[in-house]
């Protein structure tokens, strides 16, 4: 598997600040061009030509960085360990296999270790994340109707 990319440190207030205003500025040229389908950059004299979603990843990237995290860029089809999977559901590792072995996410198997597709994941956490609001919103709407206050 491929390492994910990106330094794992969480930004400065300086690299905060500098991620901020070219998020902003990236946000606003991505908005007055939609039809623009790539764009030309200058690199230290060179010029590269992107494709307009490595542009659109860029401004997720700076908003992410701007607001002081740390990322990391992982391609949708790798495979994850366990205990990385474990880590990004923000779950311990025994939890995670029991989801694993309930047929809640889909695995394989590679010699005797449990691998999980990122893209997977992501899927089982977007499911999980819409019962919680779900959830929350029902409890919400329950305390308006007891006037508690919410």
């Amino acid at each position: 598997m491929q390492e994910p990319s990106g330094n794992q440190h969480i930004p400065d207030h300086e690299a905060a600040a500098l991620a901020r205003a070219s998020a902003t500025e990236l946000s606003k040229l991505l908005s007055r061009q939609p039809e623009t389908d790539r764009a030309r950059v200058q690199l230290d004299g060179t010029d590269l030509i992107l494709p307009r979603q490595a542009l659109v990843l860029l401004r997720d990237l700076l908003a992410e960085m701007a607001q002081g995290n740390a990322v990391t860029i992982m391609p949708t089809h790798a495979e994850l360990t366990t205990q990385e999977a474990a880590n990004i559901l923000n779950v311990s590792r025994p939890h995670l296999v029991k989801l694993l072995e309930r047929g809640d996410i889909d695995f394989c198997r590679v010699g005797t270790h449990r691998r999980i597709r990122y893209q997977d994941l992501l899927t089982y956490k977007a499911e999980r994340d819409q019962l919680s609001q779900k959830a929350l919103d029902a409890l919400t709407e329950q305390a308006q109707d007891l006037g508690m206050g919410y």
